[in-house]
This record gives C-alpha cells, sequence and structure tokens, in this order.
C-alpha cells in the first residue's frame, strides 16, 4: 500500500507539473524571452533621443523584457545602473558608454556573472575580452568626411573654430582628430579657436557668443562636432546680426531632422549622418550572443553626407 501512495504521489506531481508547464507556455507564447538591460548616456539632443527610441522599440517588437537605465550625462550613474542589473540577473546588457575609459571593474563584474555586454554607439577602451562587441558609426570617418566637403567647399582656404562634443566621449576624440587629419595636406585651413559646447544646443550657443566676441569677423567656418551645437551657433551669429551660412559656413555631424530644416532655410551648409537607428542591429547581435554564437567585435554603421543641395529633396524621409 505504501508503494502505491507513493506511486500515486509521483503521477500527482508529474500532472502538477505538466499543468505548470503547459501554464506557463499559454502565458509565455510557450517561449521565456530574456530580460536585456540598457544603459544610456542620457537625453541630450534629439540625436540621442532617437537613438533610445529605437532600441526600446526593437525590444518590444520582438518581445524582450527591456531594464532601462538613464545615465544623465554622468558614468557613475552608467556604472551603478550596470551594477543594478547584474545583481536584477539580467539576460545581457546593452550599454551605450558616455566616455571611453573607466570601465574594466564594472565589465569584469559582469563577466564573473556570465552577463554578456554589448557596447553601442560609443567605443570604448578596454580589454576586448570584457565584452562581446561593438556597434557603431565610424566618428573618425565623419570627421574626415567633413573636412574633405570643407575643402572643396572653400577651396583648400578658411579659417574655422571647432565646437568640440563631450570632453573624453570617443565621438569627440575622434571627430577631433579626423578632421585634423584630413586638413593636414591643406595649410590654407586654419583652426583659430577650438571649444567643447558638450553636445548640447544651450553650450553651443554660448561658446559661439564668445568666440564672436574674441575673433569677429576672422570667423568664416563653424566646424561642430553635432548639429546641436552647430544650431546653437546659429543662434549665436544670427543674433551678432550675421547670415549663417552665408557670412560664416557650418558643418556639422549627426544628420538630425533639425540640421536639414537648416540647410533648407540656408542656415546650415552641411551635415555628416551618424545613424542613430540602431535598435535593430543591436537586436541581431544580442539573439547571436545569447544563441552563444560569436559576433563580429567592430560592426560600424555607413554614413553618408548632405548639404544645401539635396536637403530639400530627401528631409521628408529623415526618421529623426
Amino acid at each position: 500500500m505504501a508503494t502505491k501512495r507513493i506511486f500515486l504521489t509521483i503521477l500527482g506531481l508529474i500532472g502538477v507539473s505538466w499543468l505548470v508547464a503547459c501554464k506557463s507556455g499559454e502565458e509565455t507564447g510557450g517561449e521565456k524571452k530574456a530580460v536585456i538591460g540598457f544603459v544610456q548616456g542620457g537625453a541630450s539632443s534629439d540625436w540621442r533621443k532617437a537613438h533610445t527610441d529605437s532600441v526600446k522599440e526593437e525590444a518590444e517588437k520582438r518581445g524582450y523584457e527591456l531594464k532601462f537605465v538613464d545615465g544623465q550625462g554622468k558614468q557613475e550613474n552608467q556604472i551603478q545602473g550596470i551594477s543594478s542589473l547584474i545583481l536584477q540577473r539580467v539576460d545581457a546588457i546593452i550599454l551605450a558608454p558616455i566616455v571611453e575609459t573607466g570601465w574594466d571593474n564594472v565589465l569584469k563584474k559582469a563577466q564573473q556573472a556570465k552577463i554578456p555586454v554589448l557596447i553601442l554607439d560609443r567605443s570604448i577602451q578596454s580589454d576586448d575580452s570584457l565584452y562581446e562587441g561593438y556597434i557603431g558609426a565610424d566618428t573618425y570617418e565623419e570627421a574626415v568626411k567633413a573636412a574633405d566637403w570643407l575643402v572643396e567647399k572653400v577651396d583648400g582656404r578658411a579659417k574655422v573654430v571647432e565646437l568640440q562634443g563631450a570632453p573624453g566621449a570617443s565621438p569627440t576624440v575622434n571627430r577631433y582628430k579626423g578632421f585634423r587629419d584630413a586638413i593636414q595636406d591643406h595649410p590654407g585651413i586654419e583652426i583659430i579657436a577650438s571649444q567643447s559646447g558638450d553636445f548640447r544646443r544651450s553650450k553651443g550657443k554660448e561658446v559661439m557668443e564668445a568666440l564672436l566676441k574674441k575673433h569677429g569677423d576672422e570667423i568664416e567656418v563653424v566646424y561642430a562636432h553635432n548639429d546641436d551645437m552647430a544650431i546653437g551657433a546659429i543662434q549665436a551669429i544670427e543674433e551678432a546680426g550675421k547670415k549663417p551660412g552665408q557670412d560664416i559656413i557650418l558643418v556639422s555631424i549627426d544628420g538630425v531632422k533639425a540640421a536639414f530644416e537648416a540647410m533648407v532655410a540656408g542656415k546650415l551648409n552641411c551635415t555628416v549622418e551618424c545613424n542613430p537607428l540602431q535598435g535593430p542591429a543591436a537586436f541581431d547581435a544580442i539573439e547571436k550572443i545569447l544563441a552563444g554564437e560569436t559576433i563580429p567585435k567592430v560592426t560600424m554603421v555607413k554614413d553618408e553626407v548632405f548639404d544645401q543641395s539635396v536637403a530639400a529633396d530627401v528631409i521628408d524621409s529623415r526618421k529623426y
């Protein structure tokens, strides 16, 4: 009798397990989707907002639960966010780093917890064994494209002021170096001032106001590391009684909708695209990582150059 009771108990447990499994399958559609952490740098520009939306929309489209961390412009917030996601035992982390350095310790923690990390948008200077791969734009080549356009536009002669991005960020470093490398064979192009506008429109306006007071009519070109600072510079130029796009040529990087509007209005001369719609590529990579596949260490997003001559024709097709 005791043996029979044990047998019936086992059958009952099997039945309960089967029912729970069926119920779980009904609730999740038969397969439990992974939980992904996304650690963003902030929301300081239209570009950054489009980047965030792209990742969030792709997560929802594919049925993933996304735990979002807003770094609010501070690396320490991002590091704390990653540590929190590790404690929550997420299945993978997407990191859009604010700066290049200072990530080793927290990436080692993720690795020890067997949580893979994908670097998105901005590159980092770390042992590449600590993360699965990097997906983003070639920000050095973007600067080369901006410089090449300018060299042709001004026939190799111009006095330039530069609005740099956030200090320590990989796009700032690369857009600084790429531009200089591209103009080194054109001594007629002279950078007379270079200052950080922190990738922000308000800061770009503030810095441009100061540069106009100091250099005045000497300024022939503004090279901005992103569109938001260029738009801030446009405001400062107009308030100084000059015509942006005519009295002062402006070339910038990102390719946001507001830049195309400025080109159509004749106030911005050129923008080099830096496509923020990286969500699909990010989740293609995440799915391969979770399946145990190896992804390339570096995947570059293709970018294009747009100037006033094409702005009106393509503005309606811009998605960000």
